[in-house]
């Protein structure tokens, strides 16, 4: 629908980008349960697709999140870690579209975020 969403993102500190461990924190009130949660990930650079990334977060059965037992209208605030292998990001304007759906069949769009991200030096 066309009434905003309250989203909060935050990526801490933004200047280690290309460092190993990111430390993220994430608010959100979502519109219905979290019963089911998928998200899909995609970041684009001068054009071509960098970085593609699905997952499911929460099914329902036995979910390793607190956050998947969120109601509608509840306020999800959580911060955690973002580690493991990561590409190095060149300097630039990154354009990342990150969706979160309802179902595994990606029918029922939960949330749609685009939003650029910039790079303003190459690493050493």
């Amino acid at each position: 629908d066309s009434t905003a969403h309250m989203f909060t993102f935050n990526l801490t500190p933004c200047s280690i980008v290309n460092k190993p461990v990111w430390k993220a924190a994430l608010t959100w009130i979502p519109r219905s349960d979290i019963n089911f949660l998928k998200v899909v990930f995609n970041v684009w650079y001068e054009g071509t697709k960098a970085l593609h990334w699905r997952e499911v977060l929460c099914s329902g059965d036995d979910d390793k999140y607190s956050e998947c037992a969120t109601l509608k209208g509840e306020t999800l605030a959580t911060e955690f870690d973002i580690k493991g292998a990561r590409i190095t990001f060149p300097k630039g304007n990154y354009n990342i579209i990150l969706q979160a759906f309802s179902d595994d069949a990606e029918n029922k769009m939960v949330l749609c975020l685009n939003f650029t991200m910039i790079v303003k030096q190459d690493t050493f």
